[in-house]
């Protein structure tokens, strides 16, 4: 995933696994969003012991670790992992294993097929009913959201409250693209990173305008250029806030929120029911 710690940094000044140069994204790194769950997972709602399950892809084990790490830093105690393939359809022993630590919570990094399978299975694993249930933004779709099991669930994500911020390329605001963009297809964007594209599309249009130059009738583009001027990127305006650059392709505004999903036959309105913010 785009989001995933190992394709950039640690957040403390040292490269991660995957890292490579001439790699950046507005996506903000996973780091802070299991930071966000576990903050509000101890301060908010009081739990001391949760487990978590993944799929042991670099998205979600890394948010899965990253997230019992901070749930760790609070105080709290992780009392298991599981590890399940993305396409698996049996949970219950999976489940079953998590049951002797006694988990308050269950954090849910998972593929849309495991995600429902959880949440529909769930009912029948004796000593987890009444859990709570979170996942990260990958379970933020409709086709998950539109299940009736999914519907007290708490989910993380960018911080989706834009307000009047304008991108400075372009101009244009939040609020329009969305008008513009319901007009043509007749719904919302399904995924959560729609105005993050679109920062990321017009940065990139200008890096690429600042490191090219016509040469007879071609026109040449220096990839190198095009890196330094990502790596020059600092307090640009766009749709999700002031976008800077850090030297490992982070460029994210580091705004979090957690949604809770009430309703599955309106998963629109899941989005915009943010019950905790986070910024650093």
């Amino acid at each position: 995933s785009n989001t995933s710690p190992r394709l950039t940094s640690d957040l403390a000044g040292n490269p991660s696994s995957d890292h490579h140069e001439g790699y950046y994204r507005t996506a903000d790194n996973d780091l802070y969003q299991a930071r966000t769950m576990a903050q509000f997972l101890r301060e908010e709602k009081g739990v001391d012991a949760v487990a978590a399950i993944h799929n042991g892809d670099a998205y979600t084990q890394s948010l899965a670790e990253a997230f019992a790490a901070s749930f760790e830093e609070f105080g709290g105690s992780v009392t298991g992992v599981g590890v399940v393939a993305r396409d698996e359809t049996d949970l219950v022993p999976t489940l079953t294993d998590l049951v002797a630590g006694s988990p308050e919570a269950l954090f849910l990094p998972v593929s849309r097929t495991v995600g429902a399978a959880i949440v529909q299975q769930l009912p029948d694993v004796p000593g987890l009913d009444g859990v709570l249930r979170l996942s990260g933004d990958g379970l933020l779709s409709d086709a998950f959201l539109g299940l009736q099991e999914s519907e007290g669930m708490f989910l993380s994500g960018p911080n989706l409250s834009f307000g009047m911020n304008a991108n400075e390329s372009t101009g244009r605001h939040g609020a329009d693209l969305l008008a513009e963009y319901e007009d043509a297809y007749g719904t919302a964007p399904e995924a959560a990173f729609w105005a993050h594209a679109y920062d990321a599309t017009t940065l990139l249009l200008e890096a690429i305008e600042a490191a090219s130059r016509p040469e007879g009738e071609s026109l040449v583009i220096d990839l190198a250029g095009v890196r330094e001027y990502l790596d020059g990127v600092s307090g640009y305006g766009g749709i999700i806030g002031s976008i800077s650059c850090d030297d490992f392709g982070d460029c994210g505004v580091r705004r979090m929120a957690i949604v809770e999903h009430l309703d599955s036959d309106d998963p629109a309105a899941t989005r915009s029911n943010t019950v905790y913010e986070y910024v650093p």
